[in-house]
Parts: C-alpha cells; structure tokens; sequence
C-alpha cells in the first residue's frame, strides 16, 4: 500500500512515516505539511490512501481534500486529527473522505488505512454515535419498499448506534456470522457500500 501523509507538524509525519513502514506493507512515498502540498504531491504519487491532517497553515486538510476530489473523485483520504468537531466531521463526510480518526486513536491507525485503501470508509464510534447530532433529520423512510425486514431494520438501528458486529448478535441473540450475512443484504438492497455509509443514511432519513 502506498500512501501520503500530510501533517503541519514535519516531527509527526516523519514519525509516522518510520512507524508504518516497520509494517512492510505501508510504503510512505511522501510527506508534506500543509494543503498546497498535499494536492501537489496527490497528483504526482497518486496513492492508495492520502492520510492528512485538517488544520494546518494556508490552505486546510478540508480545502486540500476537495480540490483533489474534484480532480480525482476516487481518491481515498483519510484525516487523521486531534480535533473531534462537528463542523470538520460534517464537512468531511459531505467532501467524500473515506475515514476521520483522531490521533489518540493511534492503534486504530494502520487497520483504517487497510480498510480505506479496501474502498471501505472508517469514522470511529466516537463519530459514529455523534451523527445524529449533526445530521438533520429527514421523513420516516419506508425501508419495507426496499426489502428490508423488521429484524435487518433492527440491525440497521444497532449499525447506527455504533454497535459492532459481535455486540449486535450477542443483543439479537445471533452468530456473527448470521449478523455479517445480514449487513451484507442490507448494504446491497439499500445500494451503501459500508456500514458508515448505512449509519449516515439511517439518520439522514429518520
């Protein structure tokens, strides 16, 4: 996996970088240290994962991440923060990031990256469980139009408190696998691509 990390502070990326290259699976093709760069260095390495910080001097993570999404819809980036704010949280969401994890979060780190450079998106619970803070509530959606039944609607509800899969079967009285089995349905009848996606659209149509 090749990546690009972009942080203000040149003592944090450097340390980063030497972290996750001990992995043997993370080559780190570049650092940078703020937004003018992270676009310059996107457009020449094009990675599988931009990991970036959002406040940084001159342009931000935020503004840096939607120029290259215009250039490059498909790009996965990842923020990697201290900050948990609604504002950044919901602007990331709506940009298109694949992941917003804080610092302090650091083991959680290299499994986000595997799972962004997978196409898969990564918000954390802590961010996760604060969407319907920030996400405005729309009309009651007719799940049953989709296909969906009572007890995937059951499921849908646990996704979007931040449940994992485990803590949901042990509530429903189910095996993980039967619980995969059923994200899986869910996510292809509704036309989401993870369960981040699943939990923002259960709020959003509330």
């Amino acid at each position: 996996m090749k990546i690009v990390i972009i942080d203000d502070d040149r003592i944090v990326s450097l340390s980063l970088k030497t972290i996750l290259e001990t992995t043997g699976s993370i080559q780190v093709a570049a650092v940078g240290e703020n937004g003018q760069e992270a676009i310059a260095l996107y457009k020449n390495h094009k990675p599988d994962v931009l990991l970036m910080d959002i406040r940084m001097q001159g342009m931000t993570g935020l503004e840096a991440a939607e120029q290259i999404l215009k250039l490059f819809p498909h790009a996965n980036i990842l923020f990697l923060t201290t900050f948990l704010d609604d504002e950044y949280i919901v602007r990331a969401l709506h940009l298109g990031a694949k992941g917003y994890i804080l610092k302090q979060n650091f083991e959680s780190l290299i499994p986000a990256l595997e799972a962004v450079a997978n196409g898969q998106s990564v918000f954390g619970n802590e961010i996760i469980t604060r969407l319907p803070e920030f996400l405005p509530p729309s009309h009651s959606y007719n799940y049953h139009s989709k296909g969906i039944t009572d007890k995937e609607q059951d499921i849908i509800e646990l996704v979007a408190e931040g449940l994992s899969n485990r803590e949901i079967a042990a509530q429903l009285y189910l095996s993980e696998g039967t619980v995969r089995n059923y994200l899986s349905s869910i996510l292809e009848k509704l036309e989401l691509r993870d369960r981040t996606q699943l939990a923002v659209f259960y709020y959003q149509h509330r």
